[in-house]
């Protein structure tokens, strides 16, 4: 039997390490890249069957490593693991090719069951719990860090909000 082929891409050395030994051991051969460069150049000689996706990555995101392994491996079964979760990338991740998206911290079992996954569960009960005012602002702020790679001052210029403002509300809600 040929073994499964899985594409890691992950920043977290000790989270990929660990990733990367129990999927081995589950027999995958995995191919762990740290970043959208290493992907690309690892592309070109290695075809993935499944992808793990961290969705923040020093320098770019990781949607654009979804997009790129989905456009070239459109088959390719892409789960996005996050540590800061919102709807705007999970939208956006679904939208250019991941078929699923896990908030951290998620564990082999979770990210294969992921994989299993073949479309959406309508029996989900939908919660009439109305969103929080810190919830909302976490979601505005995400998506705008979002839309400028990261870039703090940026981000902060287009919130209206001071930049030490931002960087205190983000060092209380640690995006790892």
């Amino acid at each position: 039997m040929k073994r499964r082929s899985l594409l890691l891409v992950e920043d977290d050395e000790v989270f990929a390490d660990t990733l990367k030994t129990s999927f081995e051991r589950r027999d995958y051969e995995v191919c762990h890249v740290d970043g959208f460069d290493a992907l690309l150049a690892a592309l070109d000689d290695f075809s993935p069957s499944y992808a793990i996706v961290d969705l923040k990555l020093v320098g770019r995101s990781g949607l654009d490593c979804v997009k790129v392994i989905h456009d070239r491996f459109p088959e390719t079964q892409i789960v996005v693991l996050t540590g800061f979760a919102s709807i705007s990338t999970a939208v956006e991740a679904i939208k250019l090719g991941a078929c699923h998206y896990l908030p951290k911290p998620a564990n082999t079992d979770d990210i294969e069951k992921a994989f299993e996954r073949d479309g959406g569960d309508a029996s989900v009960p939908v919660d009439g719990a109305p969103t929080s005012l810190k919830s909302l602002e976490w979601e505005r702020i995400h998506q705008t860090l979002v839309e400028t790679d990261f870039n703090i001052s940026e981000t902060a210029r287009r919130l209206r909000m001071h930049r030490r403002t931002l960087a205190r509300k983000l060092e209380k809600r640690p995006m790892r």
